[in-house]
């Protein structure tokens, strides 16, 4: 009888541990961390974001990064709206753990 708070207890740990594990999940592009967004078409918003969760090399993702933001300023200006400024790096989880912020 005195295994059973025990198992309880256990299972209350295992549950919340599992619930946060998956509520980090995959990287996930939306209109807070992508700059350009509502310039995108749904189709692109799916390839950027499976390019962005593709990278296994830093270099490659900021070309990438470098590429898609030049693209999106191109859009903007072509119909005169401004494009946002600042939000995540996309890079980040690339970088060595001493050289992030």
């Amino acid at each position: 009888m005195s295994r059973c708070p025990f198992r309880l207890l256990l299972v209350v740990l295992l549950i919340a541990a599992s619930g946060a594990v998956q509520a980090r999940g995959p990287w996930r592009a939306s209109e807070e961390n992508t700059r350009g967004w509502q310039l995108m078409t749904p189709e692109e918003r799916v390839e950027h974001q499976a390019r962005i969760r593709s990278f296994q090399r830093l270099d490659e993702c900021e070309a990438y990064q470098q590429a898609h933001h030049r693209l999106m300023l191109e859009r903007a200006a072509r119909q005169g709206r401004q494009l946002s400024t600042g939000g995540r790096d996309i890079c980040d989880h690339l970088r060595p753990s001493a050289a992030r912020p």
